[in-house]
C-alpha cells in the first residue's frame, strides 16, 4: 500500500472518529436537553401541587376565620343577657342534669337559675342546640367565651368614660372625675362615695363618711346591700326598700348607653317614646337597599325587643365597676363580691317570692322596657286583640253583610 493511500485511509478513519464522537456529544446535548425539560416539567407539576395545597390551606383557613369571627360575634351578647360569671358548660350541665332526674325532683336557687341561663342562652344564639353537636366542643366554648369577654371589656372602657361625665355633669364634684383615672374615684369621692353608699346608711352624715373609709364595724361596704346608685334621684325610703330600687338615672343611662347607642342615654327623661332607637332601625332598614353600612346596636344585632333581668344585672356590676377605684376587673373588690351582687339582682327578678311581689317585678320591667325601646308593642299583640281591632273588624262585617245579602236573595 502507498503512502498516499495509507494517509488517506486514516484520515478516512479520523473524519469516522469525529463523526462517531460529535454523533455521541449530540446525542448527549439531547439526552441532556430532555433531562432538564423533564426536571423543569417536574418541578413545575411540584409547584402547581404545593400552589394547589396552598390555595386549599388558605380557603380553610379563610373558612376557619370566618367560623372563628361568627362565634366570637355571637358570644358578644353572653355577659350581657346570659350570665356575666357563670360557664357555658355550667348551664349545658345543669340542663343535662334536668333530664336525668324526675321531673318532681327538688332544685335549689342556684339550680334555678342555671336553668333559667341556658334557655336564655338557647334563646339569644338560636342555633346552639341544633349545632353545638356538630363542632368540637372545646372549640365553640373558646369562641364563645372570647366574643363575651371582649365584649364585657369593651363596655367596661365605654362606661368608665361615661359615668365619669355624667356623674360630673349632674353633681359637680371638686375636683372633677377624671374620665381617664379611677384612682380619684370610690370612696374617696364625694360624688362616687354617695352612689356607692349602702342603702341603708346615710353618706351626708360625716360619720358614715368616716367610717365606710376607714372600713371600720359597722359601715362594712358588701354585695349585702344595694348601692344607692340603684335608687330613683338617689334616694331611699328605709321603710319601703323597694320603692325607687333599680329606677335610678345612671342605670338607666349607662343601660341605653349600651345595648341602644351612647346617643340615646341623652334623653330619659319621661316615659321616652324610643325615638333613637326607631330612627336607627329605619336608617339600617333603607341602607340595606342602598348598599350603605350603618352600624347597628348591640340590642339590634342580638334582636332584643325587651329589657330583661340578667341585662339590668350585668349593666348594675358594670356601673358599680365604673364608680369605683379598681383599676381592672374583678369578681372581689374588697369585700364586695360582684359575682354574689349579680346573683342577687338576677333572683331579684327570677325568685320573685310570690304572685304580688311578681306582679311588682312584670310592672318594673315593662317600666324599663318603656324606657328603653319606647311603647312600640305590635308584636306582642294576640291574635284576638288583632281580631277586635276596627280594621279586622270591619272586614269582618262586610263579609258578614255580603253573606246575609246572598242568603236572603
Amino acid at each position: 500500500m502507498s503512502h498516499e493511500d495509507s494517509t488517506s485511509e486514516l484520515h478516512t478513519q479520523d473524519q469516522g472518529s469525529i463523526t462517531h464522537i460529535e454523533d455521541q456529544q449530540d446525542d448527549h446535548s439531547q439526552r441532556s436537553q430532555a433531562a432538564v425539560i423533564s426536571l423543569q416539567a417536574r418541578q413545575r407539576r411540584k409547584i402547581a401541587q404545593l400552589e394547589e395545597k396552598l390555595v386549599t390551606l388558605e380557603s380553610g383557613r379563610a373558612l376557619k376565620e370566618k367560623q372563628t369571627n361568627y362565634y366570637v360575634s355571637q358570644g358578644r351578647a353572653i355577659r350581657r343577657i346570659v350570665t356575666l360569671f357563670d360557664t357555658i358548660e355550667d348551664h349545658i350541665a345543669e340542663n343535662d342534669r334536668r333530664y336525668e332526674i324526675e321531673d318532681d325532683a327538688d332544685s335549689s336557687i342556684d339550680q334555678d337559675r342555671l336553668q333559667i341561663g341556658y334557655i336564655a342562652l338557647t334563646g339569644t344564639l338560636s342555633w346552639f342546640s341544633a349545632k353545638a353537636t356538630d363542632m368540637d366542643y372545646d372549640d365553640y366554648t373558646h369562641m364563645l367565651k372570647l366574643g363575651a369577654d371582649s365584649a364585657r371589656g369593651d363596655d367596661t372602657s365605654k362606661l368608665k368614660v361615661l359615668v365619669a361625665e355624667w356623674v360630673n355633669r349632674e353633681f359637680k364634684p371638686d375636683p372633677l372625675i377624671d374620665a381617664d383615672d379611677k384612682h380619684s374615684r370610690g370612696f374617696t369621692s364625694d360624688a362616687c362615695g354617695k352612689l356607692l353608699c349602702p342603702a341603708e346608711l346615710d353618706w351626708s352624715n360625716p360619720v358614715v363618711r368616716a367610717g365606710i373609709r376607714d372600713r371600720s364595724d359597722g359601715h362594712i361596704v358588701t354585695d349585702l346591700s344595694f348601692p344607692t346608685f340603684l335608687y330613683d334621684k338617689y334616694t331611699i325610703n328605709l321603710d319601703d326598700l323597694e320603692e325607687g330600687l333599680f329606677k335610678s338615672k345612671v342605670l338607666l343611662q349607662a343601660y341605653k348607653a349600651v345595648f341602644t347607642s351612647p346617643s340615646s342615654a341623652k334623653d330619659i327623661e319621661g316615659d321616652g317614646d324610643g325615638i333613637d332607637v326607631i330612627q336607627n332601625n329605619r336608617r339600617a332598614k333603607r341602607s340595606a337597599f342602598g348598599g350603605v353600612k350603618v352600624k347597628k346596636h348591640v340590642a339590634q344585632i342580638i334582636q332584643m325587643k325587651k329589657v330583661t333581668p340578667r341585662s339590668i344585672a350585668y349593666i348594675a356590676c358594670q356601673v358599680r365597676f365604673a364608680l369605683s377605684s379598681v383599676t381592672s376587673w374583678r369578681s372581689v373588690d374588697g369585700d364586695f363580691d360582684y359575682e354574689q351582687f349579680w346573683r342577687t339582682i338576677v333572683d331579684f327578678f327570677e325568685q320573685a317570692p310570690g304572685r304580688v311581689a311578681r306582679r311588682r317585678v312584670d310592672a318594673l320591667l315593662e317600666w324599663w322596657t318603656r324606657k328603653v325601646f319606647g311603647r312600640n308593642n305590635r308584636e306582642e299583640l294576640t291574635n284576638t286583640a288583632k281580631a277586635n281591632m276596627s280594621v279586622n273588624a270591619l272586614a269582618r262585617q262586610r263579609a258578614q253583610r255580603d253573606d246575609a245579602s246572598f242568603d236572603s236573595s
